[in-house]
């Protein structure tokens, strides 16, 4: 007898987080797992992978779906106890996700009906434990169906009902379950699912507790979440070397962490200074000279940003590659790591007499300060982008600018603020003043630099929570509340967030790449 290929027997159960790949899949098992409940949609399902991709996960044999279960993460204390599915999952795409929160939440846990009795729900389960551990979360919360009750709704209250079932007396598929995997009934919501007529729209809120959770940084008994930013509105004046631009921006620096700043901000192309000691005078040229202090540039403000433990957006900088010159704004985190945002839409101008070219992916950055994004001068006036950074978890959009007339600076300001209003959303925008006379293409500045609130009764008045005098060289310095804005986006006069018609628009975008930070 031939020795036996063992292969041949093997059944190749996979758990892995969820892909975009998996869709189609997902959405046809829910169908089947839910009949009569209103499904998800392709953009729910993408959404949850581009906001919290570690905490959507997939049970996989031999190539085939056959569970599945989503959550994302929460602070509970506030929501109400008394929330709905919607509210807890803005209508199923996680926008609110807070990946400062205590809590990952539940919400949606799935098993194909051929496939049940394999412990598949277990082992997705076990998973969000691991994921509630490996991010040293308080617990994780669910807002559990319980399906059998439509059989005994005439007879037993909830309330009744569920105490039959925590007696063994009553055998329910959902709530039995979880209370096997050690979550305990903390109250009875009433109207959770409106569609889910098997649990008369009821659902049990229920709660597993990590015994090894430890409280730690801003994140224990969190009233407030300042974040302290300083604009550097930055002189563009004439130099005779690199060190001496050198000095310039490190007293900047300097400046920055003398207030306690989280975030030290520069304005875009503010390196083009540097063409006012280089001897070329045709600007396309000169740009690719420029291009040459690249790697100074960045050496530069890698040393600054972890010598002063900043976080600094070093404004933006001319750099080649491929032999194309784009416009790069770099964040220089002050643990010593850096990543970069290409300039998406080039001005007139900078195709003009640069040559610049655009770039293509649009990125949200985490920081020890929570997420942000970096969208650069012209890109702010492209409300897509502001959105898309959003939906990504940013709370703080930074724009550096350069603009030569009073025209082109407001054009930048009130789309900046905008953009806070619009996405609920903190903006930044630092921008150069001065004049570098001798330098084709760069002769005069406009700037007042600013940082901007959504317009509401937590906020300071008029959304502005400081601003430079217009046309000197400054900075302002001021403190943005990140747990204020949590709450304002759930509580607020309006919610921008909460009230887009997503039944009626959702933003796509075509030919792309956009990316996380979990892409890296």
């Amino acid at each position: 007898m031939s020795e036996l290929d063992l292969s041949q027997f093997e059944k190749k159960v996979v758990l892995r987080n969820i892909t975009e790949s998996d869709i189609d899949q997902i959405l046809d098992m829910q169908k089947v797992c839910f009949p009569g409940m209103d499904p998800w949609k392709k953009s729910h399902l993408k959404s949850h992978i581009d906001i919290f991709p570690e905490g959507q996960f997939c049970v996989e044999l031999d190539g085939k779906i056959i569970g599945s279960c989503s959550s994302l993460i929460v602070n509970f204390n506030e929501y109400d106890d008394r929330h709905t599915w919607d509210d807890i999952t803005d209508e199923g795409y996680i926008t609110n996700h807070n990946p400062e929160g205590f809590n990952l939440y539940g919400i949606e846990v799935m098993v194909h009906p051929e496939y049940q009795g394999m412990k598949i729900g277990k082992r997705l389960y076990e998973a969000r434990k691991e994921l509630a551990a490996e991010m040293n979360l308080k617990s994780i919360i669910i807002g559990g169906r319980i399906p059998n009750y439509h059989k005994y709704s005439h007879e037993l209250t909830p309330r009744q009902y569920v105490e039959e079932v925590e007696a063994q007396n009553i055998y329910d598929p959902v709530l039995t379950f979880q209370m096997m995997n050690g979550f305990r009934v903390m109250r009875i919501n009433r109207d959770y699912l409106p569609d889910d007529k098997q649990s008369a729209t009821f659902a049990t809120l229920m709660e597993w507790n990590n015994i090894e959770y430890h409280a730690k940084s801003k994140r224990h008994f969190k009233t407030a979440y300042p974040v302290r930013v300083t604009v550097i509105q930055y002189m563009m004046k004439q130099i005779e070397s690199f060190e001496e631009f050198a000095r310039q921006v490190e007293y900047y620096v300097d400046v920055a962490y003398d207030f306690g700043s989280d975030f030290a901000v520069f304005p875009e192309i503010f390196t083009t200074q540097l063409m006012s000691f280089l001897e070329e005078k045709v600007p396309s040229k000169a740009v690719r000279k420029l291009s040459e202090f690249t790697e100074q540039y960045i050496e530069l403000f890698t040393d600054l940003a972890v010598r002063y433990n900043v976080n600094i957006v070093g404004g933006s900088h001319f750099v080649e590659e491929d032999d194309h010159i784009y416009n790069i704004a770099y964040l220089f985190r002050r643990d010593g790591t850096i990543e970069k945002q290409y300039k998406i839409h080039v001005t007139p101008n900078e195709k003009k007499w640069w040559g610049i070219q655009p770039g293509d992916t649009v990125k949200v950055f985490d920081t020890d300060c929570g997420r942000i994004a970096i969208q650069i001068c012209y890109d702010i006036e492209f409300p897509e982008l502001a959105r898309h950074a959003v939906d990504q978890g940013a709370n703080i959009i930074f724009v550096p600018f350069c603009t030569d007339d009073r025209q082109g600076y407001l054009r930048v300001r009130y789309c900046a603020q905008a953009r806070a209003v619009e996405n609920q959303v903190y903006t930044v925008i630092a921008g150069t003043v001065g004049n570098l006379t001798q330098v084709e293409n760069m002769d005069i500045q406009y700037a007042q630099s600013g940082i901007f609130t959504p317009s509401d009764f937590e906020f300071a008045r008029d959304g502005i929570v400081g601003e430079c005098p217009p046309n000197i060289e400054t900075v302002v310095v001021g403190d943005v509340d990140l747990e204020i804005l949590q709450r304002q986006r759930k509580t607020g006069t309006v919610r921008h967030l909460h009230d887009r018609r997503k039944d009626l628009f959702e933003l796509r975008f075509k030919n792309l790449e956009s990316e996380t930070p979990e892409d890296h």
